[in-house]
């Protein structure tokens, strides 16, 4: 049972963060006081519901126990009796989950990248898969894609690419992939008919927002260079390429991909800020490591998390032994939430179980 003083101070929150948007506030805090109010919006909801069902719940008994009254009413409220109290249990199942410490980017959109690893020209194709299979699912989200970088590989793979995916939530359904994914299937290459093992990484970042990074641009060196490409294109005559140095790490992003130089400024510090945001989350993990034992992988990109046998039809997640046989509509991201869905479920009873140990102590 979910203490009804904790319930209540959730919704005097919601509300109170309601009133001070509608009265208006500086920038920088309505900002953070939005974001906040997004994130208990749905939890109020569920409050709203799990209280209705209670007091219908309360009703139901007192009509079932009510020896005066009509037999058959008697009877149906019996019968609501029993719907409520499984629906009640759904919904503080629902709450526990709501209010399990949340990953702070969790309601944050995401960059995916992905790069092809051991395998030549066979990883760089099946990284290619990997990137379809991610826009596909993506879209089937109602999630808007961009693709802020992209080499491929002379057979038409893709050695590295940079794709920004544009919703609410979506680093919480994707951040269980990020590690190596591992494909075993018979080359295009290969004559003779041999399979082969060959990777790539995939790597997810939160995208930050201004109020998760601050940059002091005096710690940027930003250079300008003409974008590579095929000899002749308008990409070739003018300084569009933008690379950004942070000089305190020395981490650096480049973008050519737009024929505007202003355009692939604004994307290049996108990526240099989620890549920032994502250092100092690590930096927090590593400080609370405990916590971090109950989750499904640790986000590492050198963990092989995941395997797509072609010749058996199956992927197989290692984290959780699952194992599915339909690869192909996986990979084509038809599927993907299959595995995805499973993952977060994973992730949310991991929690749930130390949360009730932790209480139990």
């Amino acid at each position: 049972m979910i203490p009804e003083a904790k319930l209540s101070r959730l919704v005097d929150r919601h509300a109170a963060l309601e009133a001070q948007l509608a009265s208006g506030t500086a920038s920088g805090e309505y900002a953070k006081l939005s974001k906040e109010h997004a994130e208990l919006a749905p939890v109020v909801q569920i409050v709203d519901a799990y209280r209705s069902a209670q007091r219908e719940q309360h009703d139901a008994e007192a009509l079932a126990s009510d020896a005066s009254a009509d037999p058959e009413l008697r009877s149906l409220a019996e019968e609501e009796r029993a719907t409520l109290k499984d629906r009640i249990a759904d919904l503080e199942r629902e709450l526990q989950v709501q209010l399990l410490p949340k990953d702070a980017a969790d309601a944050s959109s995401a960059i995916i990248e992905v790069r092809a690893g051991t395998g030549g020209d066979e990883a760089a194709l099946f990284a290619g898969d990997l990137l379809g299979m991610y826009q596909r699912y993506a879209q089937l989200q109602g999630w808007r894609t961009e693709l802020m970088s992209l080499s491929e590989s002379d057979l038409g793979g893709v050695k590295e690419a940079v794709l920004d995916v544009q919703g609410r939530g979506v680093f919480a359904k994707l951040k269980f992939e990020s590690g190596v994914h591992r494909v075993q299937r018979v080359p295009v290459t290969e004559a003779g008919g041999r399979i082969h093992t060959s990777a790539a990484t995939v790597a997810v970042l939160p995208e930050a927002e201004d109020v998760d990074v601050n940059i002091d641009e005096k710690d940027l060196r930003i250079d300008v260079f003409r974008a590579s490409g095929a000899g002749g294109q308008h990409v070739n005559k003018t300084e569009s390429a933008v690379r950004i140095t942070h000089l305190p790490t020395g981490i650096f992003v480049a973008q050519q991909t737009e024929k505007s130089q202003h355009k692939n400024k604004a994307q290049a510090m996108k990526l240099l800020k989620a890549k920032l945001y994502e250092i100092e989350r690590e930096r927090v993990d590593s400080a609370r490591a405990s916590e971090r034992k109950g989750m499904v992988g640790s986000g590492d990109r050198s963990e092989r998390i995941r395997t797509y046998n072609f010749p058996q039809g199956r992927v197989t997640d290692h984290r959780i032994n699952l194992t599915l046989y339909k690869l192909d509509r996986i990979i084509a991201g038809d599927e993907l939430g299959d595995i995805v869905d499973a993952l977060v479920a994973e992730d949310q009873a991991n929690r749930l179980a130390a949360l009730s140990a932790e209480e139990s102590a």
